[in-house]
């Protein structure tokens, strides 16, 4: 019998199945019992589960990255389907097909990386295309970044979704550059694609979504101006000449400033044209994908109202074509 994967899973689910485990947590509920909370994972994604009554020999039983055998039932909390363990146990490794747990892209890869090189081949600046195309020529790189997350909880939280994240970007980057002139296209293109490549090294992702230390400690903006030092004396070694300055510098303020206010973790806010449109175009893209995600995500199929979204403070309304007739 074919294994249940976690994207197969809906609310009200008896599972008996193998995951990888990781971020395990024991903690006390209200009353001071203590319960066991743990992300586990397999090659479709992750999903959060808790085990009552639980204790310190149970939670040492296994560690971050093994495989468990859990039992449980799937319930909706918070508008996410979660897991209700009444077992967890490890599992050897050579009692697994270790396929069933290597993380796939969410989406068409191939197709995406595919057009990010042919936006990249239309930049006209010879300097940003070069620096861009050092970035492509890594392939270790290139490897993680196809693969990663663009978050763990919220927009483009699934494997592949960094590049359809960073890709969507550069699409509308090329889309609205002609409707103001005055924004330096291949500046704005450029940002868009190196403003998230911190993720690459703060986000975990080879069994289930985490945070790296790295990525708890430094965060992926300044991770991301760390390996732009990098690729700017790749770049400037392949073309015998530096890059101007004034470029880089410029750069480097796009990517520490596109979270775009100081609450949201930005050590700068915007303070040039293409800072500011490449902060509102990924805000733009990371709603749009998080709207996108509960609305196809959402357990009431017969009404044209998704449940209540604590995070957001408010309901979606899918319409009568996408709930109820």
């Amino acid at each position: 019998m074919p294994r249940k994967l976690i994207n197969q899973l809906s609310q009200q689910e008896a599972v008996d199945e193998v995951f990888v485990a990781s971020g395990k947590q024991l903690r006390p509920n209200r009353n001071g019992n203590l319960y066991l909370q743990v992300e586990l994972s397999d090659r479709t994604g992750s999903i959060g589960a808790r085990l009552w009554n639980a204790d310190e020999a149970i939670y040492q039983s296994f560690h971050d990255g093994d495989y468990v055998r859990v039992q449980g039932n799937t319930q909706l909390f918070q508008g996410a389907v979660q897991m209700i363990a009444r077992r967890i146990e490890p599992v050897q490794r050579e009692e697994v097909d270790p396929a069933d747990f290597e993380p796939e892209p969410a989406v068409d890869a191939g197709r995406l990386l595919g057009r990010l090189k042919e936006l990249v081949r239309g930049i006209g600046d010879p300097y940003l295309k070069t620096l861009a195309e050092c970035f492509l020529l890594d392939e270790e790189f290139l490897g993680r970044f196809t693969l990663a997350p663009a978050g763990t909880k919220h927009h483009h939280s699934y494997h592949g979704g960094l590049l359809e994240h960073t890709v969507s970007m550069m699409e509308a980057a090329e889309r609205i550059a002609p409707c103001y002139p005055q924004l330096d296209r291949d500046l704005l293109i450029v940002g868009a694609m190196l403003h998230d490549v911190g993720k690459t090294r703060e986000l975990g992702f080879q069994g289930g979504l985490e945070y790296t230390d790295e990525g708890q400690l430094v965060g992926h903006l300044v991770l991301a101006v760390e390996m732009l030092n990098a690729k700017v004396a790749e770049a400037e070694r392949l073309a015998g000449e530096p890059i101007p300055a004034e470029t880089v510098l410029t750069l480097k303020h796009m990517l520490l400033s596109h979270h775009g206010e100081y609450e949201y973790g930005s050590p700068k806010v915007p303070m040039t044209l293409e800072a500011l449109a490449l902060h509102c175009l990924d805000l733009l893209d990371s709603k749009i994908n998080a709207f996108e995600l509960i609305l196809k995500a959402d357990p009431n199929v017969d009404s044209a109202w998704t449940v209540y979204q604590p995070g957001l403070g408010r309901k979606l309304y899918k319409g009568a074509a996408r709930g109820r007739p």
